[in-house]
C-alpha cells in the first residue's frame, strides 16, 4: 500500500482476488480509488474526502475500499479510468462498473456513496455494466493504404490551434507522436507546437517537462514530471534537431534530467511529484527548498521509452552522457526486469509487478531495436526473445491483447488497445528490417491492418498509427557497410528522416551505404552524399 494511504481513515485493501471475494461474502459494492504517486488531486482527496470521519465510516461499513496505483497496474487503469486521476470507481463484486467520477470532495463523495448504496440495495449485480470497449473487443479490419497517412495529415491541420499552438481548444497535452508525425509532413505546425511546449512546459532551471497545461493558452501547467512524458519529449526534440539544430538543447537538457534526477539504482524512476508552490519559486529560493518527492519505482515500459529517447539524443546530437545512460539503462532493464523474453512491469526493491503486459513488451522491444541501430547487434538476441514471447503469448488473431486473460474484475476480458498494438507493430517492423526476417514485417502489417477499417475515424491522439503504417508501406532503410561510430554510420543515424531504420555494420563493399526508399535502392559512399540523397527525396 502506498504511503499516502495511512493519512486517510479508510481501511484500504489491495487490488486482488481477496478484495473481490470479501465483497461477495459481504454482499457489498467495491469503491476502487485509482491514483498516482505524482497526482496532486489524489493527495488532496486523501487530505479531504478520505480523511472525513463520516465518509470513512460509510466506506468501511458499507463498501470494500480498494486502492490502486495506476502506474503499477496499467491494465486496471485501462479498464476503469474515468477520464483522469484520481478516478473514483464503484464496482460490483464481479468487477462490473456501477458508476464513477474523478475528483470528489467530502460532500460530493458522501452523496455518491448514498446513491450507489441505494442502487446496490435495489438492483444488486444488475446495477453493473461492462464498458463498451470491452463488450466490442474486435477492432474493424481493413487494408493498409496511403489513405491512412493522408487522413492523419488532414486531422493534424484541422485540429491545430492556430492561435496558441498545439492541438485542440481545451487542455494542452504535449502529444509527442503527433509532433513526430508532423515533423516531415506539416513542419510549421510541428515546430510551432514545440515552441509552445518549450516556452510553457519546460523547467528551464532543473530540466525536464511538466505533464500538461490546463488552459488552451498553455496556462495553469500541471507540474508533475513523469518518466513517460519526459522520455517522449526528449525523443521528439532530438528528432526535431535532425531538421533544425535549435531543438538540440531541450533534448540534451531532458536527457540530463533523465540520467540525473530520475536515475535510480535499478533504472529510471517513474516520476517526480508536482508542486506548484515549489516550481513558482525563483531559482535562488528553489536551491534552498526541498524538491518534490520522486517515486523510485522502475517501470519497464517507461524505462524502454527513456532508453529509446537517450539513444535518439546520442544518434542525432552525439551526446555521450545520453549514450552512457542508455547503455546502463539497457543493462539494468535486462538484468532485473526481463527473463526469457518475458518483461516484468515494475520493480521496487524486492517487490515486482505483473509480467507480460503488452505495453512493456512493446516498449522494451522498441528500445532494443533502437539500440541495435545505434550500438550494434549485441542487443539483437534479447530483442528477438522478447518478440517471440510477445507473439506467442499475446497475439490472438491478427492483433495483440494487452495482457493475460485472467485476473480480478474485468482483467479477464480481452482488450486490444490501438496504441500498444501500434507500438508492437512498429518495433516488429524495425526488427524485421534489422534481421531480414519477413515474418516480423508481415506480423506488423497484419497488426496494423486489423484496425485499418476505422482509420478515417482516428484523431491526432493516435497519430503514431499513421506513422507506422507509412513506414510499413514504404519506409526508408539504410544498410551501412562501415564500422560502428564511423563517419558513415554516424551520418546514417542523423539523416533528416527520423522514421528511417539503420542497419549497422553489414557485409558489403567497405564504406558504402545502401539507401532503400519505397523499394528503390541507391548506393552512396560519403556522409554528405547520404544526407543529400535522403533530403532530396
Amino acid at each position: 500500500m502506498d504511503a499516502g494511504a495511512v493519512d486517510t481513515l479508510v481501511e484500504w485493501r489491495e487490488w486482488g482476488a481477496a478484495a473481490f471475494d470479501e465483497a461477495r461474502e459481504r454482499d457489498a459494492p467495491i469503491l476502487c480509488n485509482l491514483r498516482a504517486h505524482w497526482c496532486r488531486e489524489c493527495r488532496e482527496m486523501d487530505r479531504t474526502a478520505y480523511a472525513s470521519p463520516t465518509v470513512a465510516a460509510n466506506l468501511n461499513d458499507g463498501f470494500v475500499p480498494v486502492r490502486v496505483d495506476v502506474d503499477r497496474r496499467p491494465r486496471v487503469r485501462e479498464r476503469y479510468n474515468m477520464g483522469g486521476f484520481p478516478s473514483t470507481v464503484f464496482l460490483t463484486p464481479s468487477g462490473e462498473l456501477i458508476t464513477g467520477a474523478t475528483y470528489l470532495g467530502a460532500d460530493g463523495l458522501r452523496q455518491v456513496l448514498e446513491r450507489v448504496r441505494t442502487a446496490w440495495n435495489e438492483n444488486g449485480e444488475e446495477a453493473g455494466r461492462v464498458p463498451r470497449e470491452l463488450r466490442d473487443a474486435d477492432p474493424p479490419a481493413g487494408a493498409l493504404s496511403p489513405a491512412i497517412e493522408a487522413h492523419m495529415e488532414r486531422e493534424i491541420a484541422a485540429a491545430f490551434d492556430e492561435e496558441f499552438g498545439g492541438w485542440g481548444t481545451g487542455p494542452k497535452f504535449p502529444l509527442a507522436p503527433a509532433i513526430e508525425f508532423a515533423l516531415t509532413r506539416d513542419p510549421d505546425r510541428a515546430f510551432r507546437t514545440l515552441e509552445a511546449i518549450r516556452t510553457h512546459l519546460h523547467d528551464t532551471y532543473a530540466g525536464g517537462f511538466f505533464r500538461y497545461a490546463v488552459e488552451r493558452d498553455w496556462g495553469d501547467r500541471q507540474t508533475e514530471k513523469t518518466l513517460d512524458t519526459n522520455a517522449g519529449l526528449c525523443r521528439t526534440f532530438a528528432a526535431a534537431a535532425r531538421y533544425d539544430d535549435e531543438y538540440a538543447d531541450p533534448a540534451v537538457r531532458t536527457a540530463e534530467f533523465l540520467t540525473t534526477t530520475l536515475a535510480s539504482g535499478d533504472g529510471f524512476a517513474a516520476s517526480q511529484a508536482g508542486d506548484e508552490a515549489y516550481y513558482g519559486l525563483p531559482p535562488s529560493d528553489r536551491e534552498a527548498a526541498d524538491s518534490p518527492p520522486i517515486d523510485d519505482t522502475v517501470l519497464a515500459g517507461a524505462n524502454g521509452l527513456a532508453i529509446d529517447a537517450l539513444l535518439e539524443t546520442h544518434a542525432v546530437i552525439g551526446h555521450e552522457g545520453a549514450r552512457r545512460g542508455a547503455e546502463r539503462g539497457l543493462s539494468q532493464l535486462l538484468d532485473s526486469l526481463v527473463e526469457d523474453g518475458r518483461v516484468l512491469h515494475y520493480r521496487d526493491g524486492n517487490t515486482a509487478g505483473p509480467h507480460g503486459v503488452l505495453a512493456d513488451q512493446a516498449r522494451v522491444l522498441g528500445a532494443l531495436t533502437s539500440a541495435v541501430q545505434v550500438l550494434g547487434d549485441d542487443w539483437l538476441a534479447p530483442a528477438e526473445r522478447i518478440a517471440e514471447y510477445t507473439i506467442a503469448e499475446r497475439r490472438e488473431g491478427d492483433s495483440f491483447l494487452d495482457g493475460p486473460e485472467d485476473g480480478s474484475g474485468l482483467l479477464s476480458r480481452p482488450l486490444r488497445p490501438l496504441g500498444t498494438n501500434v507500438t508492437i507493430a512498429d518495433a516488429l517492423y524495425e526488427l524485421g528490417v534489422l534481421t531480414g526476417e519477413d515474418r516480423y514485417h508481415e506480423i506488423a502489417r497484419e497488426t496494423l491492418a486489423a484496425f485499418a477499417g476505422a482509420h478515417d475515424r482516428l484523431g491526432i491522439e493516435v497519430a503514431g498509427y499513421a506513422t507506422t503504417a507509412a513506414r510499413v508501406l514504404s519506409g526508408t532503410e539504410i544498410a551501412v557497410a562501415a564500422p560502428l561510430d564511423s563517419p558513415l554510420h554516424r551520418a546514417a543515424l542523423d539523416i533528416p528522416d527520423h522514421e528511417a531504420v539503420v542497419i549497422p555494420d553489414v557485409d558489403g563493399e567497405s564504406d558504402t551505404a545502401r539507401i532503400t526508399i519505397d523499394g528503390e535502392s541507391t548506393m552512396v559512399s560519403a556522409p554528405a552524399e547520404l544526407h543529400e540523397h535522403v533530403a532530396g527525396e
